[in-house]
């Protein structure tokens, strides 16, 4: 699989968004430097390092890779890009065991099949599992080395919103004015009917409601660029673009 052209948006001055088949990731540019935030699923490796040099640069150019969270469609390529390139992984302290694989917060197959009723569930799975989505090979991640902004191209500030896992991140990006919401906060989805800010289905969440509450937190970020883990990137204020997931949290199920 290779990242289409199309697929990569110039979202804000040094600021990449790669829209994948059914996730997406953010390239942050200073300079020479590069970070990856988020990396697909297995499947997207070579879309991964295709993204990279669709905008002029090397996988090598990656300084550091940053996670939201380590469900499968968001670390899966990161075993090859590591082996690979030798580039630092950060996460959470609370995600960094979940990355390692010393437990897992993932939907289970058997509640995936009991879904397979709904509409898109079924080639929603038929890609998962073609793009490797039942791997459960660990990533070494390393916690954050400090609070505040991260000394890593793009300068991003991580935001704890745990809930769809329990150390999940957002990274607010203040000179861009632009939020990476991994999957606290997205715009769309294969298996959901509604389009613009949205919570995931509820079998996605560790806990839901915890992930509703952070919903909170994003609201409260200085942004209007919305980048989402999974739909396309939206410009509206981070308050409004909560306000439009809380009514539409009641459409999910």
């Amino acid at each position: 699989m290779s990242a289409r052209p199309e697929g990569v948006v110039k979202a804000a001055d040094g600021v990449y968004f790669v829209g994948g088949a059914h996730v997406n990731w953010v390239i942050l540019e200073e300079g020479d430097d590069l970070t990856l935030i988020d990396a697909g699923y297995p499947g997207d490796a070579d879309a991964v390092e295709g993204s990279i040099r669709h905008i002029g640069h090397r996988p090598e150019d990656v300084r550091g890779v940053l996670v939201t969270h380590a469900h499968v469609d968001h670390i899966g390529s990161l075993p090859r890009f590591t082996a690979r390139y030798g580039t630092p992984v950060y996460a959470d302290a609370r995600e960094v065991p979940h990355a390692a694989r010393e437990y897992l917060e993932q939907v289970t197959p058997a509640t995936i099949l009991s879904h397979l009723w709904r509409p898109g569930v079924a080639s929603w799975t038929l890609h998962v599992l073609r793009s490797g989505g039942t791997s459960r090979e660990p990533v070494r991640a390393l916690p954050f080395p400090d609070e505040g902004p991260l000394d890593l191209p793009g300068r991003p500030v991580p935001v704890p919103t745990y809930g769809h896992t329990s150390g999940h991140n957002c990274y607010h990006l203040p000179s861009a004015g632009a939020v990476v919401t991994g999957d606290t906060l997205c715009t769309g989805h294969a298996i959901s009917r509604l389009t613009g800010p949205q919570p995931l289905p509820s079998l996605f969440h560790h806990d839901r409601d915890r992930m509703l509450a952070a919903l909170d937190t994003v609201a409260g970020l200085d942004a209007d660029l919305l980048l989402p883990g999974h739909g396309p990137l939206t410009r509206v204020p981070m308050a409004e673009a909560v306000a439009a997931a809380r009514v539409n949290a009641s459409r999910t199920w």
